[in-house]
This record gives structure tokens, C-alpha cells and sequence, in this order.
């Protein structure tokens, strides 16, 4: 009977758990034993799996985070690391992986797979930035979190005719920031693709008030290089000649805890069944994704290491929309 492996790593996002869910019951289903590793790239290397049985994923679909814990793993990206993983899969008598994860658990994913490992790519990550799914599991779940905070700052800002900046996650990437700009309605959108001084922003702030708008909200992306504590900084030493000054949220992993929402949850399922379904039938070195409605395959050779461009019909709109 074939083994089939799944772990999670790199930064938890909501539907990791939906995703597990649906892999080992989809593999038992199938009359596959399936098993968890335990802290992502790092259990897999120390040997730390344990048995799943279809009981075993129940009552965690809505759950946030992982229940298999994960982790960032340096040492997998090592030729040491890498023979280590798979000797402890030989070992256990395992033949394939599923790896559900963003860029660095995709890009350990590849390397192993060249290395003759039966592997798929399940993607999974709050950024949005993953080569081969628009979006990624935990994106929207992420977007929504941003969206309620944007929604009860402009409550405030409008109560005291203030500018409220919000700093949202996404390490080096805007896709988070942006579609929280547009979806909240943001006056002003930062990110790091575009590099955007302060007074820009404090132009188009200004341009707000201009129009007849008592309050104006900026989001941030923490990778910008003018990220929350520089954009704050810089308002606060030209205060007086600016005329306002910023009030700072910082969301950061606020954005990946709470359960997922029914989008996350949809999209882990499909992608957790689609993943099985690969290696059952002998197709592996793919992620799995899902492109213009449908699942999709795309060569992990094409996504390791590639990142994927903001949609520029996107930032069109946050600039029109901000009027």
C-alpha cells in the first residue's frame, strides 16, 4: 500500500488545516496509509511523523494555524538537509509528499523532487505571491481581517477627522495591501513593487481633504520601504508643516490567526483532493493551484524562486477609486 506524507510550512495560513483535512481522507479513500510530519521541513529531516486516519482530521476544517505546527527551516536548503529528508521518508516507507506552504516550502519542494522525491506543491500563503494560484490559501481569509480593521479605523478617523495608517503583512510583497486598499477604500496604498515617498502621501491625503473628505486612511505594506514606523516618523518631524499627523495600527500576525473563511475553505479541499489525485496516478513536481476558476498544475521548476507580479488592473484601480 502506498505512503503518502503531508506537512505544512513556512508561515501559517488559514485553510492549512482544510487542506489536511482533504488530503487524508481523500488518501484514504483510496485505501492510501497517510501520515503528518510534525514542524514543517524540520520534522521531516528529524523523522517526526505520525499516522492519520480519517477520524483523526476531524473538526479541524475551521480551524486557523495548523495542527501539524511548522516552521522555517535554513537547514533544508543544504545538501545535508535535503539527503536527510529523504532517508528518513525512505525509512519510513514513504513514497510521496505534499507540501503545502509559499515560496520557501515550494522552492524546498523543488529541490527535492530533483533529488527523485515523488513531491506536489500545495499553495498556501497570506501573501498572495505564489507563481500558479491567484489566490493562495489564507489570502482572502488574511484580506478579510484587514478589511474589518480598515472599516472600524474609518469609524474613528471620521469621528475625529483624523488619518489613520494601517501597516498590514506580506513581507516584501503589496498584494495583501493593495486589495485591502481597494476593498476598504483606502485614500493612499504604499508597497514595496512601487516605492512611494512621504509626501507623496501626504499630497494625496491632502488632495483628500481637498475634495471634502474629514479623514483619510493609508495601507501599508511591511515590506515598503517607507513602511509604518518610517511614513509615521517622517509626518511626525514635518508635523507643522504638513498640518497632520498619522495614528498607526500595526496588524501583523493578527492577520493569520482566526479561522478561515468560506473561500480558504473551498480552495484548501480542492487543492488537498487535487494533490492525491496527482500522486495516485504517478504525476508529481507540480503546485497545485487554481488559475482563472479552475485548478491548475504549474512545474515547480517554475515557481521556485519566481514571484508573482501585482495584477496591474489592480493598481489602476486604487488609484481611480481613491478620488
Amino acid at each position: 500500500m502506498k505512503r503518502i506524507a503531508v506537512l505544512t510550512s513556512g508561515g501559517d495560513a488559514a485553510g492549512m488545516n482544510a487542506a489536511i483535512r482533504a488530503i487524508v481522507r481523500s488518501g484514504a479513500s483510496q485505501g492510501l496509509e497517510m501520515f503528518g510530519v510534525k514542524g514543517g521541513y524540520s520534522g521531516l529531516i528529524a523523522g517526526d511523523f505520525v499516522r492519520l486516519g480519517v477520524r483523526d482530521v476531524g473538526g479541524i476544517i475551521g480551524r486557523g494555524g495548523t495542527v501539524l505546527g511548522t516552521t522555517r527551516c535554513e537547514q533544508i536548503k543544504s545538501e545535508a538537509g535535503q539527503i536527510s529528508a529523504l532517508r528518513q521518508l525512505r525509512e519510513h516507507d514513504i513514497s510521496c509528499l505534499v507540501a503545502i506552504g509559499g515560496n520557501g516550502t515550494q522552492a524546498a519542494a523543488y529541490e527535492l523532487f530533483e533529488r527523485g522525491l515523488c513531491v506536489v506543491g500545495v499553495a498556501s500563503t497570506i501573501d498572495n505571491d505564489l507563481v500558479g494560484s491567484d489566490p493562495t490559501i489564507g489570502a482572502t481569509t488574511a484580506v478579510d481581517v484587514a478589511l474589518e480593521a480598515i472599516d472600524r479605523l474609518r469609524i474613528t478617523a471620521a469621528s475625529h477627522n483624523r488619518v489613520f495608517l494601517m501597516e498590514v503583512m506580506g513581507r516584501d510583497s503589496g498584494h495583501l495591501a493593495l486589495a485591502s486598499a481597494i476593498a476598504g477604500g483606502a485614500e493612499s496604498v504604499v508597497i514595496p513593487e512601487m516605492e512611494t515617498h512621504p509626501e507623496v502621501v501626504a499630497r494625496e491625503i491632502r488632495a483628500a481633504y481637498d475634495r471634502g473628505k474629514s479623514h483619510a486612511i493609508v495601507v501599508v505594506a511591511e515590506g515598503a520601504k517607507y513602511n509604518a514606523e518610517g511614513l509615521a516618523g517622517h509626518f511626525r518631524e514635518h508635523s507643522q508643516r504638513l498640518g497632520f499627523e498619522l495614528r498607526v495600527t500595526k496588524l501583523g500576525h493578527i492577520q493569520r490567526g482566526g479561522n478561515p473563511g468560506v473561500f480558504d475553505r473551498l480552495l484548501a479541499t480542492e487543492l488537498g483532493v487535487a494533490s492525491v489525485e496527482y500522486l495516485s496516478t504517478g504525476r508529481a513536481g507540480v503546485l497545485l493551484g487554481r488559475l482563472n476558476g479552475a485548478v491548475t498544475a504549474t512545474p515547480l521548476a517554475q515557481v521556485a524562486h519566481a514571484r508573482k507580479p501585482l495584477p496591474a488592473h489592480q493598481l489602476t484601480l486604487a488609484s481611480m477609486l481613491a478620488q
